[in-house]
Order: C-alpha cells, then structure tokens, then sequence
C-alpha cells in the first residue's frame, strides 16, 4: 500500500552498481550469504532438513482417516467403501524432489524505508533457501514476474541443482531490465494470479513451491494460490516494510503509486490521516492473512529490518510444527510470527 505509493527507498540509495558484471555480483552475494547467513545456520540445522521440505513417494507406508486439505487423489476407494469413512494413502517421502520459487519483482517490491529494499530481501532469502535446498541434491526453479516493470512474467528458470544453477538464479534476479523496457515502468498493476496461473501449467511434478511477494496486487489472486495448493507444497512468504503498517508523521509529502504512475500530495502531520492510514493496513493485513489461511498455505512474514538467519530458522520451526501436528500428512496451513524491534509478534 504505502510501498506501492512511494516505489523506491527515500534518499535515493542505489544498489549494486550497473556496470559491474552480473556475474562477478551474483558470486560475491553469494560469497557474504555463505558467510554470514549458511554458516550461522549449518550448526543449527543438523537434522533438521527433512522438515524443509515435503516430498512424494510411490511406497505406501500407512493409510489414515481423511483431513482437511489432504490430496483427494490419494483416497483408497476400496477401504473407504468397506468402513464408511474416507480414507487416503501415506506414501513414503521421497527426498529428491524440486523446489519453485515464483518471485514478485514487481515495482511496489523495489521499497524499503530503511537499509533494504523488499527486493533485496527477496534476492537474499531466494538465494539462502535455493543454496539449502540444491545442497542435499535436489533442484530448484523459478519464475520472475513484472521484472521489467510490465505486469507479466518475464522468465522462466527450469529446476536444476547446484551451485552454478543458484548463481544463474541469482543473476537473473539482479540483472537490469531490457533497453526496450525501461521506460515502461508503471504500464498495468500487478495481476500475481497471471503468475499463480502461470505455474499452475508449468509446474508439473509435485514439489515445493515459495510464492515471495509483498501480495500488493489487483484481486482474483486467491483461487489459483488455492489450486497451486492442491497440487504442490505451497509457502507464502510475505515482504513488509514497516512504514506499510503505521505512516510517520513527515509533514506534507509527494507520493507517487510505483505501479500506476499517479501523484498526489498528503499531509502525513495530520493525526487522523495517520489513524485511518494505520486502520486500513490493519484491516488489509487481517483480509490478506484471512485468504492465505483458506487457500491452505503456510504463511511465512519477512521485513525488511529481519535477520536473515532468524527469518530461515522461523520457516523450518514452521516445517517441524507441521510434522508435529500430523506426520506423514499434510498439516493444516500454520503462519509464523515475524520479528519485530519489540520482538516477536504473535
């Protein structure tokens, strides 16, 4: 909301510098995450991988009773019709499997109000948890959208492994946009269901699916992130910028909407613009919360003032909660607190 109006961080910091090769960027990025966030978390996660992510296997292990959003291809008929009450198989979990990353660059995501930017956070986080992931051998893909400024996907990166793969990953997030496009920014407001619809087709394989954006997009989202979640494992990762919650008092300002290119001038000294402003991020933040919860996703919050490491090791706490409440199935979608300055929210 906020974000969306304002489109870059105040004072006009840049990032990493045009000129210098994507490449050399993207492996010094990955150089300082490796030190500074993988390994704080190699001695915090041991024995903790199979919680990051939920497979699928062909060995039958167990058959239980129906719940709420278990795979209604699972069902075993027979039993079922024998004890009058649905029944669905549990399949022994296979470990190789692919994890996509469907990435909201759109131009409300280049925000921060403070020392980064939401795509900054979302550049980082893609590349720690797709290094974690493609380290135990299993792949990664993604898909970029609104990249180049225009309400659309703009690439598709298949599932792969390794490292050489993150770095490609990488240096497609931190490449500039096209000449073509660059001074198209703010032609349509970000439509995320295109995207959901998007992977819907081409993600075929059962895997694990991150949908990392700030959510601010025109309705209509909700029943494809439902139906992504009947098919795949689906994490919602929410970026938030704390200035989207509750507006400062800065006196009389110039906004401008990133995405549509409007302007207009508010009064931010006034306290019952600053109390309605607070009163309608709130009710848009319990709307959005509402929708994760119904389309059966996890719900994973990242601020831009978070601590990386912390933010992972919140997601895979999320992962053992989920194995707690029903192992071998898949468990009722859970939404993790996010750091505060105050300090954890519930």
């Amino acid at each position: 909301m906020f974000a969306r109006l304002f489109g870059k961080r105040p004072g006009g910091a840049a990032g990493p510098a045009a000129s210098a090769p994507a490449v050399q960027r993207a492996e010094a990025l990955l150089r300082r995450l490796d030190w500074t966030v993988m390994r704080r978390l190699d001695g915090l996660l041991q024995g903790d991988y199979r919680t990051l992510l939920r497979g699928s296997g062909l060995d039958l292990a167990d058959l239980r009773e129906y719940q709420l959003h278990d795979d209604v291809r699972h069902i075993d008929w027979n039993v079922t019709a024998r004890l009058q009450q649905p029944h669905v198989r549990v399949f022994t979990e296979d470990r190789e499997m692919a994890a996509w990353f469907l990435l909201d660059l759109s131009p409300s995501v280049n925000f921060g109000s403070g020392e980064q930017r939401k795509s900054e956070v979302l550049l980082q986080f893609t590349a720690v948890l797709a290094r974690l992931i493609s380290r135990h051998g299993n792949r990664v893909g993604a898909m970029v959208y609104g990249q180049s400024g225009v309400a659309r996907v703009d690439a598709v990166l298949p599932a792969r492994g390794g490292r050489h793969h993150v770095l490609r990953l990488m240096q497609l997030l931190m490449q500039p946009p096209a000449p073509e496009t660059r001074g198209r920014k703010g032609e349509g407001a970000t439509r995320l269901g295109d995207l959901l619809r998007g992977a819907t087709l081409s993600v075929r394989q059962r895997s694990t699916v991150f949908v990392v954006s700030d959510f601010i997009t025109q309705p209509g989202w909700e029943q494809p992130l439902g139906e992504l979640a009947r098919r795949h494992d689906v994490v919602a990762v929410r970026l938030i910028d704390p200035l989207e919650l509750e507006l400062p008092d800065l006196g009389l300002i110039p906004i401008r909407d990133a995405e549509t290119g409007e302007q207009l001038m508010v009064d931010t000294h006034d306290k019952g613009f600053r109390q309605r402003f607070a009163r309608i991020a709130a009710q848009r933040e319990a709307q959005l919360r509402d929708s994760l919860a119904r389309a059966g996703v996890d719900t994973l919050e990242l601020a831009t003032d978070d601590d990386l490491a912390d933010a992972v090791l919140r997601f895979v706490d999320m992962r053992k909660q989920r194995v707690r409440l029903n192992p071998g199935a898949r468990a009722l979608p859970t939404q993790m607190p996010r750091r505060t300055r105050e300090g954890v929210r519930a």
